[in-house]
C-alpha cells in the first residue's frame, strides 16, 4: 500500500451481508494496520474514529475505517450481532491483503464485533472504544464476557461518564483500560468540566498510540 496518508482512499468490498466500504488512511512506512468499525448509531465520522485516522499514520499505523453493509445501504437501524459479525468477516480478507499485522477495533457495537471475532480472524490485538458494557441503567445485562473472552491483548478506551459503562464498572481482566475524563458514550465532554473536546481527543489518541507502540 503506497497511498499518501493525507489522501484517503476508499474501497468497496462484497460480503455475505452486502457491500461494505473501507476508507484507507495509510502511513508512509506502516508497521501495523488498525481496522475500526463504527457503532450502531453512526458511521465512521464519529469523533474518535476521525481523530485516530488523523493521528495514527504519523506513528507508523495505517487505519482502515470500515463501514458495515447496512450503513453503506443507507439503513438507519443496525442488524443483529450475528449479521454484523458476518459482515466483518467478509471485509477481513481485504484488510489482511495489506500484508500488515492487523489490530481489530471499533467503537460501541463495532467494539463488540471486534472482541467477538478477532481471535478467529487472526488479529494481533483488540481496541475497544466506548465498549457498551451494559445498556444504560441495566448493569445486570452485562456484556463483559465478550471482552474478557476475546483472547488477545486488548485496550478499552472509555468515557468517564459513559452510561453504557463507566471505567470503574469494568471487571478485572487481562486487558488495559484508559479513561477519557467526563466523556460520554461519544467522548463528548461538558463545558463545565474544564476539558475541551480537542483535549479529550488528545487523551484518547495518546492512550491508543502508546498502547499500539507495544503491539508488534
Amino acid at each position: 500500500m503506497t497511498t499518501d496518508a493525507a489522501t484517503p482512499r476508499t474501497e468497496t468490498v462484497e460480503t455475505a451481508t452486502g457491500t461494505a466500504r473501507i476508507t484507507w488512511l495509510t502511513a508512509p512506512a506502516p508497521r501495523l494496520l488498525l481496522a475500526l468499525g463504527h457503532g450502531a448509531g453512526g458511521g465512521i465520522e464519529a469523533r474518535d474514529l476521525t481523530a485516530l485516522g488523523a493521528a495514527l499514520p504519523a506513528h507508523g499505523v495505517s487505519v482502515a475505517l470500515v463501514e458495515q453493509p447496512w450503513r453503506v445501504a443507507g439503513k438507519k437501524v443496525a442488524p443483529a450481532p450475528k449479521t454484523l459479525d458476518t459482515g466483518w468477516h467478509g471485509v477481513w480478507p481485504a484488510l489482511a491483503a495489506a500484508g500488515l499485522p492487523v489490530v481489530a477495533g471499533g467503537r460501541s457495537a463495532g467494539a463488540r464485533v471486534a472482541c467477538r471475532t478477532a481471535a478467529a480472524l487472526g488479529a494481533r490485538a483488540v481496541l475497544a472504544l466506548s465498549f457498551p458494557l451494559h445498556p444504560p441503567g441495566r448493569p445486570e445485562k452485562t456484556r463483559a464476557a465478550e471482552l474478557l473472552d476475546c483472547g488477545l491483548p486488548a485496550l478499552v478506551v472509555q468515557g468517564g461518564n459513559d452510561p453504557f459503562g463507566r471505567p470503574a464498572e469494568f471487571p478485572p481482566g487481562d486487558y488495559r483500560i484508559a479513561e477519557v475524563p467526563y466523556g460520554d458514550h461519544g467522548f463528548a465532554v461538558p463545558k463545565r468540566s474544564g476539558l475541551t473536546g480537542e483535549r479529550a481527543m488528545e487523551i484518547l489518541t495518546g492512550a491508543v498510540t502508546g498502547w499500539l507502540a507495544g503491539i508488534g
